[in-house]
C-alpha cells in the first residue's frame, strides 16, 4: 500500500516520464467550447481517454452530446471502434456530466511495467479522438446546426 505521498509522487514521475515519451501538445481544454474538454483518466483499476461535457446548461450539454453522438458511427469506424456514451455519467462527487470514452480495465499505474502500455493506449486513442474533433469541429461547434 502506498502512502498519499508515495501516490502523488508516482503520480508526477508517471505523467513527467508520458511527456517526455509523447512530447506534444494535447488539445484537452483548448476545444474552445466551455466545459467541453479531453481528459487522461488513471487509477489503480482502469484508465480512460475521455471527451467530458460538464456544462451546467443541461440543454447545451445535450445538444454537444446529440451533436457527437449523431457522428458516432463515424467515430466507432474510423477513429475508436470501442467507444462508450453516457449522456448521465454521475461523478463520484455527485456531479453528472455526458462522457464519451474508450478504457482499458484490470491495469493500474502502479505497476510501473504496465506504463509502456499505458503509455500507448493514452496516444494512440487520444490521437484519435482529436483527429474526430478536428474533422467535425466546425459541425460541433455550430449552435445553429441541431442534430
Amino acid at each position: 500500500m502506498y502512502s498519499k505521498e508515495e501516490v502523488r509522487e508516482l503520480k508526477k514521475e508517471f505523467w513527467t516520464n508520458f511527456s517526455q515519451q509523447y512530447p506534444r501538445k494535447w488539445l484537452l481544454y483548448d476545444t474552445k467550447i466551455k466545459d467541453f474538454s479531453f481528459k487522461f483518466y488513471i487509477d489503480n483499476k482502469r484508465i480512460e481517454v475521455l471527451l467530458a461535457i460538464e456544462n451546467k446548461d443541461l440543454e447545451l450539454r445535450k445538444i454537444y452530446f446529440q451533436k457527437i453522438e449523431s457522428l458516432k458511427s463515424i467515430l466507432e469506424e474510423e477513429f475508436l471502434n470501442d467507444v462508450l456514451f453516457d449522456e448521465h455519467f454521475l461523478l463520484d462527487n455527485g456531479k453528472e456530466i455526458s462522457k464519451i470514452w474508450v478504457e482499458k480495465e484490470h491495469i493500474s499505474f502502479h505497476d510501473k511495467n504496465k506504463w509502456g502500455e499505458i503509455y500507448s493506449f493514452f496516444y494512440e486513442k487520444m490521437n484519435a479522438f482529436e483527429r474526430f474533433f478536428y474533422e467535425y469541429e466546425d459541425y460541433i461547434k455550430d449552435l445553429e446546426t441541431n442534430v
